[in-house]
């Protein structure tokens, strides 16, 4: 059983939060409001040795500056409510052991994407669809501090000299800054947000991101070992679904995953987790994929999965995929499965090793068994909009085959698009090596016609 009174006090702050009312509290503007927090949390440090608090456990730490909040919080002379005021002593909470303005958004478990555009304004992403909220900073230099504490914690840094940085949140979320000169409005901070759930496979069937006769056949082919290779653009849900496909590889099998940023979670026991490095200011010390894949190499894996391949490293992958490591995954940008095949060919000539286009695309052609299209809809939805199989070389071009895909019929009166899940009566090449790695595919997969 819950605290009824913190239940109504946490529904009456979210009540705060969401219709927009910390803009004004108490009859003050926001600008007052925040020289108000900025005024508590001086005092507070004033009062408060960090360092000594810093030796003692988290919990307790935090009780004791939450009390010396409290009470100067409750020393103000102002009209605001005990709702308000406990509000405004969590908040100042938040600057000393958090983001600040950012922890509300980074507790709710909707939003996939955080997007702050200076210090006024800050988007999120739900269910697809962006919306403006209520969150302001003080200033640029309090966005700048929030930043700061972000890539420090990383062990990054950002300032003139490096005006730009990746880092990730413990959570593994994935942070991009960029501060001026390069910024010319002030600073600004992306997020993209990782759930601390990670996406089941029954979750893609609910949003309806794809048919049970796909999820069965993506099963399949997991288990016969194919390599697949999951294309769409930003945001389309790549990573999301290349975790639930690797949620099918046997517990038994050595995994080795390559990230810029570690976002997949598998779940297997028997995994090595790999993460690029950046170079310092002097620009050495960094590794990139193509050096982890090589190592990778030498690790015994029996899986190789590299969360996105970005240049020259898409032609170590496919050399993997081409010498024994079978079963590979990985993702990559592009709008279509053709355009995959082309970017795959653009990247591997990155390396710079004097092969012909057609020894590549052969490359391709042998490597990759499958490749999975996802696509974010108008309406915010993500769907498999192409499932198809790599059907080898013809003459000069990768031959290419959907096996199912989605057609787009219109826009309902909600704004819900419109469209049905099809086969396309072909049964792929692969449907052989799946029966021999003993999995059962019965020709009714390959009658689909589902109208959502």
């Amino acid at each position: 059983m819950g605290n009824p009174a913190g239940t109504n006090l946490a529904n009456a702050e979210r009540v705060l939060f969401q219709t927009g009312n910390l803009q004004s509290r108490g009859g003050m503007s926001a600008k007052e409001y925040q020289e108000i927090k900025s005024t508590i949390h001086r005092d507070m440090l004033v009062r408060v040795d960090l360092e000594k608090l810093s030796t003692m456990q988290d919990n307790r730490a935090r009780q004791q500056i939450l009390s010396v909040i409290q009470d100067l919080v409750n020393t103000l002379n102002t009209p605001l409510s005990m709702v308000e005021k406990d509000r405004l002593g969590r908040e100042v909470l938040d600057e000393v052991f958090g983001l600040g303005p950012l922890e509300p958004l980074l507790q709710d478990p909707t939003i996939n994407d955080i997007l702050v555009n200076t210090h006024r304004a800050v988007y999120v992403e739900r269910r697809g669809l962006l919306e403006k909220t209520s969150v302001t900073f003080k200033d640029a230099n309090h966005l700048m501090h929030i930043i700061e504490k972000i890539v420090s914690a990383v062990g990054r840094r950002v300032d003139e000299s490096s005006p730009m940085v990746d880092a990730r949140l413990d959570d593994g979320s994935r942070v991009n800054a960029i501060i001026p000169p390069l910024a010319v409005d002030g600073p600004i901070l992306s997020i993209r947000r990782f759930g601390t759930v990670p996406l089941e496979a029954e979750d893609l069937l609910t949003n309806k991101s794809l048919t049970v006769q796909m999820l069965e056949m993506l099963r399949g082919a997991i288990k016969a070992r194919l390599n697949i290779v999951i294309s769409g653009g930003t945001g389309a849900g790549k990573t999301p679904l290349l975790n639930v496909l690797s949620g099918f590889i046997p517990e038994d099998e050595r995994i080795v995953t390559i990230e810029d940023s570690a976002e997949l979670q598998l779940k297997q026991e028997h995994k090595v987790r790999l993460e690029t490095r950046p170079a310092n200011v002097e620009g050495r010390g960094g590794i990139r994929q193509r050096e982890l894949l090589i190592n990778a190499l030498r690790m015994r894996p029996d899986r190789i999965v590299v969360g996105e391949v970005r240049g020259e490293e898409a032609l170590d992958m496919l050399q993997a995929m081409n010498t024994g490591h079978d079963g590979s995954l990985t993702t990559v940008h592009a709008n279509n499965p053709r355009d995959a095949i082309s970017r795959m060919e653009t990247m591997a000539l990155m390396a710079n090793l004097n092969l012909p286009e057609k020894a590549i695309r052969q490359q391709i052609a042998s490597a990759v068994g499958i490749i999975i299209q996802v696509s974010r809809m108008s309406d915010g939805t993500r769907r498999i909009t192409h499932f198809t199989e790599v059907m080898g070389m013809n003459e000069e071009i990768v031959s290419l085959q959907d096996i199912y895909i989605f057609e787009k019929r219109g826009i309902g009166q909600s704004g819900k698009v419109l469209g049905r899940f099809r086969s396309t009566g072909v049964v792929p090449k692969f449907i052989d090596k799946l029966r021999a790695s003993g999995v059962d595919v019965p020709m009714s997969l390959f009658d689909v016609n589902v109208e959502i």
